[in-house]
């Protein structure tokens, strides 16, 4: 029914995003790394819709999969409760059916069906029925599940079996769900974990052809996409979505691809989407033959989408009908909508007042990948109090992120007090060797990290009037560059129809076109890369900066070619065409360093 969805967002902003959009035919994604949140709200949610609830302690064997399987089977029966209701109001009262008829894309057969009804050219009530039966389905509960968020777990002091892993877990507990969705693995490839895939037959085609369980791969590049795809092929799996996403025009985690710039992207995918379907195909049959399986004759879906600070319909529909796309995600810009996503309102009136010098690419991370952040945050404000008055880290009570093992075999997050604490003894050590300003350089590197398995939760909480427990540690949000335009509070249904074109929420003419906007950001992530780095230049180094400035500019080049043959953006053409021509004048004075001797 729609060509938009709603990606992840942090660990709790659409923790509940299928409860409050799926019926009205809306995808939506909940991140699954997190079984205490999903606990909690798994408690909440049980309560407040009369359903049954029983606690799923952490004393009992396999607890983490455990609730995630319950939580995502309590999602898919509230959404279906409130589907039914959904499709009664449609049938029953005619505001309903007109507010929906309203959202809906042009694009749509269920609109084109709906039409004569709303016209009252029709008003048959069986026929009105019958529409909805045939052609108005539920918007999909799919998860997400940060690769590499896959950490070794104990219990007390004995190590337990890999698939007892935090993604090991999470993979488990969506598998054994009643869910028909999709999985969407981020942040990069784990062999391993791809590996346990081949555990579930879910994750098969089934005699009818139909995969129950779908795999998404979000992607930056089509090499990765083509490297992973055909690994999951080889064991006879089966990619449905490859998701592009701009490396740094996105919220959450920035994984800066080697100047390669989304329209580039794009088009290599539109390309050589046949390459990477016949390549998959053929390998996972011979992976299906080996394996006693049924071979598949009939072609499988393979979507493609993209996501990644797409901010008007225009943007919308072009990157529809150029590049050949199924779905874009709209992400960022939700966290306005209070019928969409979990906000707290004071953070949500944060992101409402900031100006585009407040969003930034941060060093928070644990994972130590620059982090899209905004100033201002309770949790920035907590963390430089506690800072001010030498009290430094998180308790670090969920651990999700505890993958160093310079000072524990079972890891410690960098965010964590004890880590923090045993680098500054380490640093305070080294410390008449360091000039002041490097000293106090590394120090505040050390204090910069925030808790985000607490700090990424809380404003759920919060918003809900759910207890928190532990050290006060506010709230963290990641949201991508593009919500500096979005200025205001809005309703789910006035966000739909700014997507689609019949409303305009921006009013605001000084936002870049999200192509510009995108490799503005590159070029800046460029200059500091080379302007600020401190280590030894290497040849590697060097060449890794050569194909990063090369291929700036041979995107610049493609959009040139691109903006002269489309019949979109053509009010600021000769705008964009001058931002072009800065650019390209920035990126060709900027000198790579020599080889250090």
């Amino acid at each position: 029914m729609h060509n938009f969805h709603i990606p992840v967002m942090g660990l709790s902003y659409t923790i509940d995003s299928p409860i409050r959009v799926a019926q009205f035919g809306i995808n939506s994604v909940v991140s699954i790394i997190d079984d205490d949140i999903i606990e909690k709200m798994r408690s909440f949610y049980s309560k407040k819709f009369n359903f049954d609830y029983s606690e799923i302690s952490t004393k009992i064997e396999d607890f983490r999969a455990k609730r995630i399987t319950s939580y995502l089977d309590l999602l898919d029966d509230i959404v279906q409760l409130n589907f039914k209701n959904f499709k009664e109001d449609l049938c029953n009262k005619t505001e309903a059916l007109i507010n929906f008829f309203d959202i809906l894309p042009e694009t749509s057969t269920l609109k084109n069906e709906l039409q004569n009804i709303v016209n009252k050219i029709d008003d048959g009530q069986e026929n009105l029925k019958r529409i909805i039966e045939n052609y108005l389905n539920p918007g999909a509960i799919d998860v997400n599940i940060m690769s590499k968020i896959d950490k070794t777990n104990f219990d007390k002091n004995i190590e337990l079996p890999t698939i007892h892993n935090d993604a090991h877990a999470s993979l488990r507990g969506f598998a054994n769900s009643k869910l028909t969705s999709s999985v969407i693995f981020s942040a990069g490839m784990n062999p391993r974990l791809y590996s346990y895939i081949e555990e579930f037959e879910d994750f098969y085609p089934d005699a009818n052809n139909k995969i129950k369980k779908k795999i998404i791969l979000k992607v930056s590049d089509y090499r990765s996409a083509l490297i992973q795809g055909n690994f999951l092929a080889k064991k006879g799996l089966w990619v449905s979505e490859y998701r592009i996403e701009s490396g740094l025009n996105c919220g959450g985690h920035a994984f800066a691809t080697e100047g390669l710039l989304l329209g580039p992207v794009m088009e290599e995918f539109k390309n050589k989407k046949d390459e990477l379907y016949a390549s998959a195909f053929s390998l996972m049959n011979n992976a299906l033959e080996k394996k006693g399986k049924r071979k598949i004759v009939e072609p499988l879906e393979m979507n493609i989408s993209v996501q990644g600070g797409i901010g008007t319909s225009e943007e919308h529909h072009f990157i529809l009908s150029n590049y050949n796309v199924n779905s874009i995600g709209w992400g960022s810009p939700f966290l306005l909508v209070p019928e969409a996503t979990s906000v707290d309102p004071e953070t949500r009136d944060l992101l409402i007042k900031a100006k585009p010098e407040d969003f930034y690419l941060s060093d928070i991370s644990p994972l130590g990948v620059p982090f899209n952040a905004i100033k201002g945050t309770s949790n920035e404000i907590i963390k430089n109090e506690k800072i001010a008055n030498n009290t430094f880290g998180s308790s670090c009570p969920k651990r999700l992120l505890a993958l160093n093992n310079e000072f524990s075999e079972k890891g410690l997050c960098t965010a964590s007090r004890k880590y923090q604490e045993e680098k500054l003894r380490e640093l305070e050590a080294r410390k008449h060797y360091y000039p002041d300003e490097i000293f106090n350089k590394l120090r505040n590197k050390i204090l910069s990290k925030s808790c985000l398995c607490v700090g990424l939760a809380n404003s759920c909480y919060i918003e809900q009037g759910l207890q928190i427990k532990g050290e006060k540690q506010g709230v963290v949000i990641c949201p991508g560059p593009n919500l500096s335009f979005f200025k205001k509070e809005v309703s789910l249904f006035d966000m739909v129809k700014h997507i689609y074109g019949s409303t305009d929420i921006l009013n605001n003419n000084e936002r870049p076109n999200v192509f510009i906007n995108e490799l503005k950001l590159y070029v800046d992530y460029f200059i500091t890369e080379v302007t600020e780095f401190s280590e030894e230049i290497t040849k590697n180094q060097i060449k890794k900066w050569t194909t990063f400035k090369d291929n700036l500019l041979k995107g610049i080049s493609y959009y040139e070619e691109l903006f002269e043959s489309t019949n979109y953006f053509k009010n600021d053409f000769n705008k964009i065409n001058l931002q072009l021509n800065h650019f390209k004048n920035n990126i060709q004075s900027i000198v790579i360093p020599l080889q250090t001797e």
